[in-house]
């Protein structure tokens, strides 16, 4: 019996919000590979939904989307004029 694991996460950046999604799904859409299952949407909100067979494998992919979110949206408020 294999379990899947997952995780579904909002993520709103205000008027940033599409900006933020648009670096993020990219990222997502280069890496089909990806043995974690990662769907990335946007509806006024960043909802990302994450499936993995495995725990550690869920918790990294996880961790490395985030970050790049706060890193795309850090990136867009430092320059914003």
């Amino acid at each position: 019996m294999t379990l899947n694991f997952s995780t579904r996460i909002e993520f709103f950046a205000g008027g940033s919000t599409k900006a933020v999604f648009d670096s993020v799904s990219t990222d997502n859409e280069f890496y089909p590979e990806n043995p974690v299952q990662t769907k990335i949407s946007h509806n006024k909100k960043i909802l990302i939904e994450i499936e993995s067979e495995h725990i550690p494998q869920l918790r990294a992919n996880l961790n490395s989307t985030l970050r790049l979110i706060q890193a795309s949206y850090d990136t867009i408020n430092s320059v914003k004029i």
